[in-house]
């Protein structure tokens, strides 16, 4: 037989589209011939496969050798395709039986003596073998990351005559089964505990953390707001099984812990002098950045008008959307992004503008220029903007042991959550549509009050939908079923908190 066709996947973003490679052999000078839209490294197989082979001791077909790596208008990239096309020509030229391919994919780089290395972005080809019900081998070093897909048939495989011996009948390769793993966190959150007064604080990141609303402090240096957000993933719930297995597989094509389940919610704080392209992510085949690196989890963005002006924007879209659309030439390429954002900022240079003391020396034209870096639009996707001052020297110097640790707020928390889950099925932060209509319904007086407020506080009408939102959550956390008044003046209250650091 001269035509022979394995299966492959490649990457695309956080998918893994199927790859048929179809090698066909035919009379004329030997040769040796890669087509559909390979890049250098893909080219660069036919050395290694052919060398891999030698080696092994199979016989190279001295013929005109055509390898299509089908469809032909996906770009492929790097050294995964050489196994699938190694056994492939072993097929076409009758040194292995074809009929033992047909529901089974192949992936993995082949060095030149035979024997398997590892690959990126395996636990995407493991999902989608996993549905395409077939059964997957690849390098051994890669098994732990393809066993998170539950009941994905795994065939680990160290080097190609072993894989041979499998294909053949002579040694069975043993079957390894993806099974439902169990977390156990082993990681240790800081604790609320260790925070000193700053009560306004505290609830605002309760607040946060039961309906996943966007958080902003703002108080001079030493008040505690990045020890605060710190503290922030403790509060959250554990996540899903589903959500879980999301984060791994962007872990995975990022090489972040790719071969084990992540234990608790992502956390990423980048410098200041990151790039645009840090946060959302990009290259020549995309990868994702921090803001997709933070799904599900938080994105804490300390000292945020050091960050440039181009940078901040870039993170308005992904938080409406809760996507990151990476566009090129060729292609488009979709990384998820539900994060929670929580920024942290002194009011002006300095840091002691508004403060109460005359330690400021910041002129209103430098205030004026430093809060300018954060853009209106930015802020006002911004749930919770807070105030926070800094303890005077008595609250700081005293040793109370009366602070709520992270435990009893995280229950308050989880409770909440679930409230939210059974009654709409996702979080408050959210609601959109006639869904937030339905569950953010207030009285007739309600919304003539709040009218009122949003008009004279200038309020937009996203601001106004926010306030609905984190007024849902504060009725949550009390367990009311309706949003009364009480409940809308705080949510204003964490709107306008932060204006006196604002003029």
């Amino acid at each position: 037989m001269s035509l022979a066709i394995t299966y492959t996947r490649a990457q695309v973003g956080i998918d893994a589209p199927l790859v048929t490679v179809e090698v066909h052999l035919s009379g004329g000078l030997p040769s040796f011939a890669i087509v559909g839209l390979p890049e250098t490294a893909v080219k660069e197989s036919r050395e290694r496969v052919r060398s891999a082979l030698i080696n092994s001791g199979f016989d190279f077909p001295q013929r005109r050798i055509t390898v299509n790596l089908a469809p032909a208008d996906l770009p492929k990239e790097g050294g995964r395709y050489d196994l699938a096309i190694a056994i492939a020509i072993l097929a076409a030229t009758g040194q292995i039986p074809v009929d033992t391919l047909s529901n089974v994919e192949f992936i993995g780089e082949l060095a030149l003596s035979g024997e398997l290395r590892s690959i990126t972005g395996v636990l995407p080809v493991a999902l989608a073998c996993r549905s395409a019900d077939r059964k997957l081998f690849l390098p051994k070093q890669n098994q732990d990351d393809a066993l998170l897909a539950n009941g994905l048939e795994v065939l680990p495989v160290s080097h190609l005559l072993q894989l041979c011996a499998h294909l053949t009948n002579t040694e069975l390769i043993p079957v390894q089964v993806g099974k439902k793993q169990r977390v156990e966190i082993t990681q240790q959150y800081p604790d609320m505990q260790d925070v000193k007064g700053q009560a306004q604080a505290k609830r605002a990141l309760e607040i946060a953390a039961a309906g996943a609303h966007n958080l902003l402090l703002v108080g001079p240096p030493g008040s505690g707001k990045s020890m605060l957000a710190n503290r922030l993933p403790g509060l959250l719930p554990e996540m899903t099984e589903d959500e879980t297995l999301e984060v791994a597989v962007i872990h995975s094509i990022s090489q972040v812990n790719g071969d084990s389940l992540p234990q608790i919610r992502p956390f990423r704080a980048p410098h200041h002098t990151a790039s645009s392209v840090a946060l959302v992510g990009g290259g020549g085949n995309p990868k994702p950045g921090e803001i997709s690196l933070a799904h599900q989890g938080v994105l804490f963005l300390d000292e945020l008008p050091e960050f440039s002006r181009k940078v901040l924007e870039v993170l308005r879209e992904p938080m409406e959307s809760g996507e990151i659309l990476i566009s090129r030439a060729a292609r488009q390429t979709t990384f998820p992004a539900q994060f929670q954002l929580v920024t942290a900022m002194n009011p002006c240079p300095c840091g002691y503008f508004a403060d109460g003391t005359d330690r400021c020396r910041c002129t209103p034209d430098q205030v004026r220029r430093y809060q300018s870096r954060v853009s209106g639009p930015l802020l006002d996707r911004i749930d919770l903007q807070l105030s926070v001052q800094a303890l005077s020297q008595q609250e700081l110097m005293s040793h109370s042991s009366e602070e709520e640790g992270s435990g009893s707020v995280r229950d308050r928390v989880v409770a909440c959550r679930h409230r939210q889950l059974r009654r709409q099925g996702l979080p408050n932060q959210l609601l959109v549509g006639k869904q937030l209509e339905q569950c953010c319904q207030v009285s007739d007086s309600d919304r003539e009050m709040l009218a009122q407020a949003l008009e004279k506080l200038q309020l937009s009408a996203r601001a106004y939908h926010r306030v609905l939102r984190v007024a849902r959550t504060i009725a949550d956390l009390a367990g009311d079923e309706m949003v009364e008044q009480r409940h809308l003046f705080e949510a204003l209250s964490y709107r306008v908190s932060a204006r006196n650091s604002f003029n």
